[in-house]
Protein backbone atom coordinates (compact mmCIF):
# COMPACT_ATOMS: atom_id res chain seq x y z
CA UNK A 1 0.00 0.00 0.00
CA UNK A 2 0.95 3.54 -0.87
CA UNK A 3 1.05 6.10 2.05
CA UNK A 4 2.82 9.42 2.59
CA UNK A 5 5.89 9.73 4.74
CA UNK A 6 7.51 12.63 6.35
CA UNK A 7 11.39 12.17 6.79
CA UNK A 8 12.51 15.55 7.45
CA UNK A 9 11.31 19.07 7.36
CA UNK A 10 10.13 19.58 3.48
CA UNK A 11 10.72 15.82 3.00
CA UNK A 12 7.79 14.60 2.13
CA UNK A 13 7.84 10.99 0.34
CA UNK A 14 4.77 8.50 -1.29
CA UNK A 15 6.43 5.01 -0.32
CA UNK A 16 5.31 1.52 0.34
CA UNK A 17 3.81 0.95 4.23
CA UNK A 18 2.28 -2.25 5.39
CA UNK A 19 -1.57 -3.20 4.53
CA UNK A 20 -3.23 -2.30 7.36
CA UNK A 21 -5.31 -4.90 9.13
CA UNK A 22 -7.93 -5.92 12.01
CA UNK A 23 -5.95 -5.49 14.89
CA UNK A 24 -8.78 -5.24 17.73
CA UNK A 25 -12.60 -6.05 17.34
CA UNK A 26 -13.43 -3.04 17.23
CA UNK A 27 -12.08 -1.82 14.43
CA UNK A 28 -12.28 -1.18 10.80
CA UNK A 29 -10.30 -0.59 7.61
CA UNK A 30 -12.02 1.95 4.75
CA UNK A 31 -10.24 2.56 0.98
CA UNK A 32 -9.72 5.89 1.20
CA UNK A 33 -11.19 7.97 -1.55
CA UNK A 34 -10.43 10.83 -0.92
CA UNK A 35 -8.01 12.42 2.03
CA UNK A 36 -5.62 16.08 2.42
CA UNK A 37 -3.07 18.31 3.69
CA UNK A 38 -3.69 20.41 6.87
CA UNK A 39 -2.59 23.56 8.19
CA UNK A 40 -1.57 22.14 10.81
CA UNK A 41 0.42 19.25 8.64
CA UNK A 42 2.56 22.00 8.06
CA UNK A 43 4.20 22.73 11.29
CA UNK A 44 5.55 19.37 11.03
CA UNK A 45 6.94 20.20 7.50
CA UNK A 46 8.43 23.42 8.48
CA UNK A 47 10.25 22.08 11.35
CA UNK A 48 7.86 23.80 14.35
CA UNK A 49 7.36 20.38 15.80
CA UNK A 50 9.65 17.59 17.21
CA UNK A 51 10.83 15.11 14.14
CA UNK A 52 12.43 11.85 15.50
CA UNK A 53 12.13 9.96 12.73
CA UNK A 54 9.93 8.77 9.58
CA UNK A 55 6.30 9.15 10.56
CA UNK A 56 2.98 8.54 7.96
CA UNK A 57 0.67 11.28 7.72
CA UNK A 58 -2.28 12.86 7.10
CA UNK A 59 -5.70 13.07 9.97
CA UNK A 60 -8.29 13.63 7.14
CA UNK A 61 -10.44 10.92 5.19
CA UNK A 62 -13.84 9.88 3.82
CA UNK A 63 -13.45 6.45 2.47
CA UNK A 64 -15.34 2.71 1.82
CA UNK A 65 -15.50 0.16 4.14
CA UNK A 66 -13.95 -2.45 3.46
CA UNK A 67 -13.72 -4.72 6.41
CA UNK A 68 -14.73 -4.88 10.14
CA UNK A 69 -13.51 -6.59 13.47
CA UNK A 70 -15.76 -8.77 15.16
CA UNK A 71 -17.51 -6.27 17.39
CA UNK A 72 -18.42 -3.73 14.41
CA UNK A 73 -22.46 -3.50 14.29
CA UNK A 74 -23.12 -0.11 13.16
CA UNK A 75 -20.49 0.05 10.57
CA UNK A 76 -20.65 -2.18 7.20
CA UNK A 77 -18.35 -2.77 4.75
CA UNK A 78 -20.14 -1.14 1.40
CA UNK A 79 -20.44 2.12 3.52
CA UNK A 80 -18.93 5.36 2.47
CA UNK A 81 -18.05 6.88 6.07
CA UNK A 82 -16.47 10.03 7.14
CA UNK A 83 -14.87 9.95 10.93
CA UNK A 84 -12.66 12.28 13.05
CA UNK A 85 -8.86 12.70 13.55
CA UNK A 86 -9.42 11.21 17.09
CA UNK A 87 -10.82 7.53 17.31
CA UNK A 88 -13.59 7.80 20.00
CA UNK A 89 -15.88 5.20 21.64
CA UNK A 90 -19.00 7.88 21.58
CA UNK A 91 -20.14 6.12 24.66
CA UNK A 92 -17.92 7.18 27.71
CA UNK A 93 -18.46 10.55 29.76
CA UNK A 94 -16.65 12.81 27.45
CA UNK A 95 -18.06 11.74 24.43
CA UNK A 96 -21.71 11.58 25.89
CA UNK A 97 -20.76 15.73 27.00
CA UNK A 98 -19.51 16.20 23.67
CA UNK A 99 -15.90 16.61 23.64
CA UNK A 100 -15.10 13.23 21.46
CA UNK A 101 -11.36 14.47 21.43
CA UNK A 102 -11.31 14.01 25.22
CA UNK A 103 -12.84 10.55 24.67
CA UNK A 104 -11.48 8.12 27.72
CA UNK A 105 -10.44 5.37 25.48
CA UNK A 106 -9.46 8.01 22.26
CA UNK A 107 -6.46 6.78 19.65
CA UNK A 108 -5.13 9.73 17.18
CA UNK A 109 -5.72 8.72 13.25
CA UNK A 110 -1.95 10.35 11.55
CA UNK A 111 -1.82 8.04 9.16
CA UNK A 112 -5.01 8.91 6.37
CA UNK A 113 -2.43 10.31 3.47
CA UNK A 114 -2.87 6.39 1.58
CA UNK A 115 -4.96 4.42 -0.13
CA UNK A 116 -6.47 2.53 3.07
CA UNK A 117 -6.37 3.24 6.67
CA UNK A 118 -7.27 1.47 10.26
CA UNK A 119 -9.71 3.17 12.08
CA UNK A 120 -10.29 2.04 15.88
CA UNK A 121 -13.47 2.26 17.77
CA UNK A 122 -15.07 2.15 14.30
CA UNK A 123 -18.69 2.10 15.94
CA UNK A 124 -18.04 5.53 17.83
CA UNK A 125 -15.37 6.86 15.06
CA UNK A 126 -17.29 6.78 11.78
CA UNK A 127 -20.57 8.40 10.05
CA UNK A 128 -21.94 6.82 6.99
CA UNK A 129 -23.58 8.82 4.24
CA UNK A 130 -27.29 7.97 3.55
CA UNK A 131 -25.78 6.98 0.50
CA UNK A 132 -22.75 6.38 -1.99
CA UNK A 133 -22.23 9.91 -3.05
CA UNK A 134 -21.03 11.42 -6.27
CA UNK A 135 -17.55 13.19 -7.04
CA UNK A 136 -19.36 16.37 -6.59
CA UNK A 137 -19.84 15.89 -2.94
CA UNK A 138 -16.60 14.49 -1.88
CA UNK A 139 -14.67 17.42 -1.08
CA UNK A 140 -17.08 18.82 1.13
CA UNK A 141 -18.08 15.97 2.82
CA UNK A 142 -14.25 15.76 3.36
CA UNK A 143 -13.67 18.75 5.05
CA UNK A 144 -15.99 17.19 7.83
CA UNK A 145 -13.43 15.26 8.61
CA UNK A 146 -11.54 18.12 10.50
CA UNK A 147 -11.96 21.90 8.80
CA UNK A 148 -15.22 22.25 8.77
CA UNK A 149 -15.79 20.30 12.22
CA UNK A 150 -13.54 22.75 13.49
CA UNK A 151 -14.78 25.40 12.30
CA UNK A 152 -17.87 24.56 14.23
CA UNK A 153 -16.59 23.97 17.08
CA UNK A 154 -14.47 27.46 17.19
CA UNK A 155 -18.10 29.08 16.61
CA UNK A 156 -19.95 27.25 19.41
CA UNK A 157 -16.78 27.65 21.77
CA UNK A 158 -17.45 31.39 20.82
CA UNK A 159 -20.89 31.07 22.03
CA UNK A 160 -22.29 32.32 17.92
CA UNK A 161 -25.88 33.25 18.38
CA UNK A 162 -28.41 34.84 15.92
CA UNK A 163 -28.01 38.54 15.65
CA UNK A 164 -24.57 38.29 17.35
CA UNK A 165 -21.68 40.15 15.70
CA UNK A 166 -18.57 37.61 14.75
CA UNK A 167 -14.70 37.84 14.14
CA UNK A 168 -12.89 35.39 12.17
CA UNK A 169 -8.75 35.43 12.96
CA UNK A 170 -7.24 33.25 10.16
CA UNK A 171 -8.35 32.80 6.70
CA UNK A 172 -7.16 29.64 6.00
CA UNK A 173 -9.65 26.43 5.55
CA UNK A 174 -10.42 26.61 8.74
CA UNK A 175 -11.06 30.13 9.35
CA UNK A 176 -13.02 29.99 5.59
CA UNK A 177 -15.69 26.98 7.53
CA UNK A 178 -15.43 29.28 10.98
CA UNK A 179 -18.00 31.83 8.27
CA UNK A 180 -19.86 28.97 6.94
CA UNK A 181 -20.65 27.74 10.72
CA UNK A 182 -21.35 31.67 11.92
CA UNK A 183 -23.73 31.97 9.07
CA UNK A 184 -25.59 28.71 9.56
CA UNK A 185 -25.77 29.90 13.53
CA UNK A 186 -27.24 33.00 12.64
CA UNK A 187 -24.65 35.68 13.67
CA UNK A 188 -25.74 38.99 11.60
CA UNK A 189 -22.47 39.97 11.30
CA UNK A 190 -19.13 38.62 10.23
CA UNK A 191 -15.81 40.45 9.90
CA UNK A 192 -13.28 38.21 7.70
CA UNK A 193 -9.76 39.13 8.78
CA UNK A 194 -8.07 38.47 5.26
CA UNK A 195 -5.09 40.13 3.51
CA UNK A 196 -5.15 37.50 0.46
CA UNK A 197 -8.33 38.38 -2.23
CA UNK A 198 -8.99 35.14 -3.38
CA UNK A 199 -9.88 33.94 0.16
CA UNK A 200 -11.49 37.61 0.43
CA UNK A 201 -13.99 36.32 -2.10
CA UNK A 202 -14.84 32.79 -0.95
CA UNK A 203 -15.19 34.32 2.84
CA UNK A 204 -18.00 36.53 1.43
CA UNK A 205 -19.25 33.85 -0.85
CA UNK A 206 -19.71 32.10 2.62
CA UNK A 207 -20.93 35.10 4.51
CA UNK A 208 -18.55 37.39 5.82
CA UNK A 209 -19.85 40.96 5.60
CA UNK A 210 -16.82 42.95 5.71
CA UNK A 211 -13.22 42.35 5.24
CA UNK A 212 -10.23 43.60 7.51
CA UNK A 213 -7.14 43.48 6.16
CA UNK A 214 -4.98 45.15 9.30
CA UNK A 215 -3.17 42.55 11.61
CA UNK A 216 -1.92 43.13 15.20
CA UNK A 217 -3.47 46.58 16.93
CA UNK A 218 -3.77 48.05 13.72
CA UNK A 219 -6.60 45.02 13.38
CA UNK A 220 -7.96 45.41 16.78
CA UNK A 221 -8.48 49.03 16.28
CA UNK A 222 -10.28 48.39 12.63
CA UNK A 223 -12.26 46.25 14.50
CA UNK A 224 -13.13 48.27 17.25
CA UNK A 225 -14.02 51.00 14.81
CA UNK A 226 -16.42 48.53 12.82
CA UNK A 227 -18.21 47.78 16.33
CA UNK A 228 -19.05 51.06 17.59
CA UNK A 229 -15.85 50.87 20.14
CA UNK A 230 -16.99 48.09 21.95
CA UNK A 231 -15.93 44.47 19.73
CA UNK A 232 -17.23 41.87 19.09
CA UNK A 233 -19.37 39.54 20.63
CA UNK A 234 -17.83 35.98 19.32
CA UNK A 235 -14.20 35.58 18.14
CA UNK A 236 -13.30 32.51 16.39
CA UNK A 237 -9.07 32.29 16.72
CA UNK A 238 -8.10 29.72 13.51
CA UNK A 239 -4.34 30.61 13.69
CA UNK A 240 -2.80 29.50 16.61
CA UNK A 241 0.24 32.03 16.43
CA UNK A 242 0.51 34.56 19.88
CA UNK A 243 -0.13 37.46 17.53
CA UNK A 244 -3.65 36.13 16.61
CA UNK A 245 -4.61 35.31 19.99
CA UNK A 246 -3.89 38.29 21.25
CA UNK A 247 -5.89 39.78 18.24
CA UNK A 248 -8.46 37.68 18.84
CA UNK A 249 -8.85 38.70 22.93
CA UNK A 250 -8.37 42.10 22.02
CA UNK A 251 -11.11 41.91 19.55
CA UNK A 252 -13.89 41.07 22.16
CA UNK A 253 -16.30 42.96 23.52
CA UNK A 254 -16.25 42.50 27.27
CA UNK A 255 -18.93 39.83 28.15
CA UNK A 256 -17.90 38.32 24.69
CA UNK A 257 -15.74 35.22 23.85
CA UNK A 258 -13.24 33.77 21.98
CA UNK A 259 -13.15 30.09 20.68
CA UNK A 260 -9.68 28.95 19.86
CA UNK A 261 -8.98 26.15 17.46
CA UNK A 262 -5.72 27.31 15.81
CA UNK A 263 -3.01 24.62 17.56
CA UNK A 264 -1.14 26.77 19.66
CA UNK A 265 2.45 27.20 19.12
CA UNK A 266 4.34 29.64 21.35
CA UNK A 267 1.14 31.26 22.38
CA UNK A 268 1.21 33.47 26.14
CA UNK A 269 -2.17 33.89 26.74
CA UNK A 270 -1.71 37.21 29.14
CA UNK A 271 -3.53 36.02 32.05
CA UNK A 272 -4.28 39.46 33.93
CA UNK A 273 -5.56 41.32 30.48
CA UNK A 274 -8.05 38.21 30.34
CA UNK A 275 -8.93 38.34 33.96
CA UNK A 276 -9.68 42.24 33.21
CA UNK A 277 -11.20 42.18 30.08
CA UNK A 278 -14.26 39.89 30.85
CA UNK A 279 -13.64 37.93 27.69
CA UNK A 280 -14.44 33.92 28.10
CA UNK A 281 -11.77 31.72 26.37
CA UNK A 282 -12.43 28.39 25.45
CA UNK A 283 -11.21 25.83 22.42
CA UNK A 284 -9.10 22.64 21.96
CA UNK A 285 -8.94 20.02 19.46
CA UNK A 286 -12.57 20.32 18.12
CA UNK A 287 -14.98 17.13 18.87
CA UNK A 288 -15.55 16.39 14.81
CA UNK A 289 -17.46 13.41 15.46
CA UNK A 290 -20.17 15.29 18.28
CA UNK A 291 -21.28 17.52 14.60
CA UNK A 292 -20.71 14.65 12.40
CA UNK A 293 -24.97 13.75 11.55
CA UNK A 294 -25.47 17.34 11.17
CA UNK A 295 -23.31 18.72 8.89
CA UNK A 296 -23.29 15.78 6.98
CA UNK A 297 -27.22 16.20 6.45
CA UNK A 298 -26.01 20.11 5.57
CA UNK A 299 -23.88 19.11 2.74
CA UNK A 300 -25.82 16.59 1.60
CA UNK A 301 -29.02 18.91 1.38
CA UNK A 302 -27.17 21.27 -0.13
CA UNK A 303 -27.74 23.54 2.22
CA UNK A 304 -23.56 24.39 2.82
CA UNK A 305 -20.31 23.41 0.30
CA UNK A 306 -17.26 24.05 2.45
CA UNK A 307 -15.54 21.56 -0.16
CA UNK A 308 -14.73 24.96 -2.14
CA UNK A 309 -11.93 25.63 0.13
CA UNK A 310 -10.40 23.27 -1.81
CA UNK A 311 -8.07 25.05 -4.80
CA UNK A 312 -6.50 21.83 -5.59
CA UNK A 313 -6.90 18.57 -6.33
CA UNK A 314 -3.94 16.02 -6.73
CA UNK A 315 -3.16 12.25 -7.46
CA UNK A 316 -1.89 10.99 -4.57
CA UNK A 317 1.25 10.26 -5.95
CA UNK A 318 1.87 14.10 -5.77
CA UNK A 319 1.47 14.40 -2.36
CA UNK A 320 4.92 16.45 -2.13
CA UNK A 321 3.53 18.75 -4.44
CA UNK A 322 0.56 19.46 -2.60
CA UNK A 323 2.50 20.46 0.59
CA UNK A 324 4.70 22.79 -1.04
CA UNK A 325 1.65 24.68 -2.80
CA UNK A 326 0.16 25.00 0.67
CA UNK A 327 3.55 26.21 2.46
CA UNK A 328 3.71 28.98 -0.32
CA UNK A 329 0.50 29.39 -0.15
CA UNK A 330 -0.05 28.82 -3.25
CA UNK A 331 -2.68 26.68 -2.05
CA UNK A 332 -5.71 27.24 0.62
CA UNK A 333 -6.59 23.24 1.28
CA UNK A 334 -5.09 20.69 -1.17
CA UNK A 335 -7.12 17.16 -1.96
CA UNK A 336 -5.75 14.07 -2.48
CA UNK A 337 -7.26 11.45 -4.64
CA UNK A 338 -5.56 7.68 -4.44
Amino acid sequence: MRGAVIHAPGDVRLEQRAEPTIMSASDAVIRTVAACVCGSDLWTYRGLNPLDQPTPMGHEYVGVVEEVGADVTTIKPGQFVIGSFFASDNTCPNCLAGYHTSCLHKEHIGDAQAERVRIPLADGTLVSTPDIPGDDLVPSLLTLSDVMGTGWYAAKAAEVRPGSTVVVVGDGAVGLCGVIAARELGAERIIAMSRHETRQKLATEFGATDIVTERGDDGVARIKDLTGGVGADSVLECVGTHEAMLQALRSTRPGGNVGFVGVPHDVDVPATELFFSHVGLRGGPAPVRAYLPDLIDRVWTGRIDPGKVFDLTLPLDDVAEAYRAMDERRATKALLRP
